[in-house]
């Protein structure tokens, strides 16, 4: 792309126009058949009101009366009037629909690219290439795909308004036709130079760019607004701001000088040609080639065409540009549809639920130096509590999305009741599923939306959940009550504390009603009174169902079933936790200290 001439431009419109055709096409047949129909017909009135021109110049050229002259020329005339109403209403139909078309195809490509973003392997969005090809398809190539759409019907609109004319010359004079052509060359190459140049901008400064909406973000948003006070940040953050637009700002005035240089060049070159056409045409007059009434239909023809092929060029310009874009809106759909998980055999999970077993799974996370897991196994029982517990990087949280189906493993496997997960549909899975994550989302939706999360509604349901989370006490001092909005920026909207919030978040957990819940640092935003309700809360909760908790407060595991120290990617034993002090290991070292600090933080104190 960024090394495409003139001759290989031509070589991709149609294959860009056949893309262009079918997403309009998908996205609405109609409108696209109208605008399509109605430029070509619009076409060829326009020849046709030419080559009746010529009848009327030849009648008032003729030898006679002028009266005579005059009579003669308005059956041509009325000709030439009912072809021009024609071409205009056609245009006009053909307008309308190409307006309508824009924002149905804009939606069409941008629903499409969520479908796959929403579906793609998790460990996609670690991947640097595919994160950047996401921004530049989502921030350039969505917006793109309409004007590609807009575009290849104005080129093929223009294409038909030169072809028009260029018959209409051939009809006059075979030698006219070639003059019309002449001056398409320079103002072509002179496009796509500048539209070259641009996106060669655009992709050498696509990842800087990322960064300077990243710096945005921090100095302009709410969230982070406290801590770039509270640590000065804000020389810091503008410097770095300021390194990156440095940069941008470089590499466009040097795209605006090349830009100007090409257009001067292109502007010339077409002065040139247009020059020389019209002294061959004198020519021919003069050497009696063709007569007067011709040479007089074939000015109004070669203006005509010239306005359209104007016209055709810049639009030709801006699709070829915007194909660039276009081109990286549909690579990564292609990239995104390889990073899907592949499910030619998949199946729902078995019914009920007995067993999760981990058996020696490594998982490397891409462009990792080091494995996160290596060979770890791990088995949770139905109706067990099972903990997983280390230091922070671990594993535990990388283990625990891959006992969700979230990730799969490199090797190993991990079976739900015999069925290995990588056999089965990760949808209907995930239903059997709740996992609360450290990072949970805060979701800029109610509070009912946000703990009900787009499953059918159930009040009595969302009450025990939110109950069971001790959120209820939260909603309560909400004026609006479940139909708080938990978003400040928008008016009449709350924010919430992080306690609060994750509060919320298990009641998420608590109304899935799941199988299996996964419960990843829960009360790590919590006081001890509430983190001790909610530890409370969970066991209760999980009479009946399956818990995996990951937690750094290793006294409130002490109920659990099972406990998994992990250590480096590794388990490094695993056992209940009388049966982990009573080993020595490394629970009971984390366990002895962690209790150390509260009965020594009085001493240390005084």
């Amino acid at each position: 792309m960024l090394a495409t001439g003139l001759g290989t431009m031509v070589r991709r419109l149609p294959a860009l126009a056949m893309a262009a055709g079918g997403l309009a096409w998908r996205a609405n047949p109609r409108d696209t058949a109208i605008a399509l129909g109605g430029n070509l017909l619009a076409g060829f009135f326009t020849a046709f009101g030419l080559l009746a021109t010529s009848d009327v110049l030849a009648s008032l050229f003729a030898a006679g009366p002028t009266p005579d002259r005059v009579r003669d020329a308005v059956p041509g005339l009325v000709v030439v009037m009912a072809a021009a109403a024609l071409r205009g209403v056609l245009l006009a139909a053909a307008r309308w629909a190409q307006a309508r078309l824009k924002p149905q195809v804009e939606r069409h490509a941008e629903r499409r690219l969520f479908e796959l973003t929403t579906r793609v392997e998790l460990t996609a969005f670690d991947d640097h290439d595919f994160h950047n090809g996401m921004r530049r398809a989502r921030d350039n190539g969505v917006p793109d795909t309409a004007t590609v759409v807009e575009t290849t019907i104005s080129v093929l609109t223009g294409a038909v308004g030169v072809a028009a004319p260029a018959v209409a010359l051939g009809l006059l004079h075979p030698l006219l036709m070639p003059l019309l052509l002449v001056t398409a060359l320079p103002a072509g190459w002179a496009a796509v130079r500048t539209a070259r140049m641009r996106y060669q901008a655009f992709y050498r400064l696509s990842a800087a760019r990322r960064r300077k909406f990243m710096l945005s973000d921090l100095m302009a948003e709410r969230q982070p607004a406290a801590e770039v006070r509270a640590f000065t940040l804000r020389e810091f953050l503008l410097g770095e701001y300021d390194r990156v637009a440095d940069l941008e700002q470089d590499v466009q005035l040097d795209v605006a000088r090349r830009q100007a240089g090409a257009e001067a060049a292109g502007d010339l070159l077409t002065g040139v040609a247009t020059a020389a056409v019209y002294c061959a045409l004198g020519g021919l007059l003069a050497a009696g080639v063709i007569p007067l009434a011709v040479a007089g239909a074939a000015v109004l023809a070669i203006r005509t065409g010239q306005a359209s092929l104007t016209t055709m060029i810049q639009n030709m310009n801006r699709l070829y540009e915007s194909g660039l874009y276009f081109g990286d809106y549909l690579a990564f759909c292609d990239l995104a549809a390889t990073r899907i998980p592949p499910s030619p055999t998949a199946v729902a999970p078995p019914e009920g639920f007995t067993r999760l077993t981990a058996d020696r799974v490594s998982f490397t996370y891409p462009g990792a130096d080091r494995p996160a897991l290596t060979e770890v196994s791990a088995t949770v029982e139905r109706g067990e509590v099972v903990a997983l517990v280390g230091e922070n990087g671990s594993g535990k949280t990388t283990l625990a999305k891959l006992l969700a189906g979230l990730y799969h493993p490199d090797s190993g496997t991990v079976r739900w009741d015999g069925a290995d997960l990588a056999t089965i549909d990760g949808d209907a899975l995930r239903e059997r599923i709740s996992v609360i994550a450290q990072d949970h989302t805060r979701w800029p939706l109610t509070v009912r939306e946000n703990i009900v999360m787009g499953r059918p509604l159930d009040e009595e349901r969302l009450v025990h959940a939110a109950a069971a989370a001790g959120a209820d006490r939260v909603i309560d001092e909400l004026g609006q009550g479940y139909d708080a909005l938990l978003d400040r920026r928008f008016r009449g909207g709350h924010d919430l504390s992080g306690g609060q919030w994750q509060r919320i978040a298990a009641a998420r957990g608590f109304y899935r009603d799941a199988t299996l819940v996964i419960f990843d640092e829960p009360t790590s935003a919590l006081d001890a009174r509430a983190e001790h309700a909610l530890f409370d809360r969970i066991r209760r909760h999980a009479h009946g169902r399956t818990v995996v908790l990951i937690t750094h407060r290793l006294a409130s595991v002490r109920f659990a079933d099972r406990i998994y120290v992990l250590d480096h990617g590794r388990v490094a034993e695993h056992g209940t936790h009388t049966e982990l002090l009573a080993s020595g290991g490394l629970y009971a070292d984390l366990y002895e200290l962690q209790a150390s600090a509260y009965q020594n933080a009085p001493q240390e104190a005084l």
